[in-house]
């Protein structure tokens, strides 16, 4: 994660997502299958580490074969051929989109860290310290105990989605997203980025500040402008309130 700065300087916490191109495998119609969708893949595998399959499946798109398959329902994309490749420019800044991820795994914890628990009294009496506590459901079902009730266990390691997240900026040329707060999962962890499901799929984004092609003495020019500016009207306002 990082920061940007809108023009009008407000921070915006981002994370930058890598995006290299996906390459259609496959394209599945109602006619064939039953269902429209895309089968994308990621990541170029050598054929001496590939299955015979693999390798005369990605032949077909005229590509390598692919270290991540995925198959994505692609209303707005099934216009696009076999072999073709799917790029960040498919979004643009003011988008709303849901990004789905493994998220970081924690490895084995208790109830009190898995579940965000409170401990028990901390005298020796006591006897209960970081313990479950009551499992019982007071007979309504024969003692059975509830599904997703806070036990230890792993945790961490499982899909989940992050809805509702803005992207603020799309480089195509240098293959990267700029979207707005956390995803998730670690570093380098594979991503699937698809628009929203809520009702909101646009908003209006701020201009970002661009350092590109500006030399230092410009950006400080610019600067002493603005401070030369604002005291020219602060003294302006005094003078009238004398």
């Amino acid at each position: 994660m990082t920061q940007v700065f809108t023009i009008d300087g407000a921070l915006i916490p981002v994370t930058v997502i890598e995006v290299q191109p996906n390459v259609v495998l496959q394209k599945k119609t109602k006619e064939t299958d039953g269902y429209e969708a895309l089968q994308l893949g990621y990541e170029d595998v050598k054929e001496s580490r590939a299955t015979k399959p693999a390798i005369g499946h990605a032949k077909k798109a005229n590509t390598a074969p692919k270290k991540f398959i995925r198959e994505v329902k692609a209303d707005e994309l099934m216009n696009l051929e076999v072999g073709a490749e799917v790029k960040a420019d498919i979004f643009a800044a003011g988008d709303v989109v849901d990004i789905t991820g493994t998220s970081k795994g924690k490895g084995y914890n208790g109830v009190i860290v898995r579940n965000n628990g409170t401990i028990g009294p901390k005298s020796h009496g006591s006897g209960h310290h970081r313990h479950v506590g009551s499992l019982a459901t007071n007979g309504r079902n024969n003692g059975v105990v509830n599904k997703n009730a806070p036990m230890p266990g792993q945790e961490g390691g499982y899909t989940t989605t992050n809805q509702n997240l803005t992207i603020v900026k799309v480089d195509a040329e240098e293959g990267y997203i700029l979207v707005k707060g956390n995803v998730p999962g670690p570093r380098k962890g594979l991503l699937i980025i698809k628009t929203t499901v809520k009702p909101v799929k646009n908003v209006k984004v701020e201009e970002l500040i661009s350092y590109k092609d500006a030399t230092v003495e410009e950006e400080l020019e610019k600067v002493s402008e603005e401070i030369d500016k604002e005291l020219a009207e602060e003294a302006a306002a005094d003078s009238e309130g004398k």
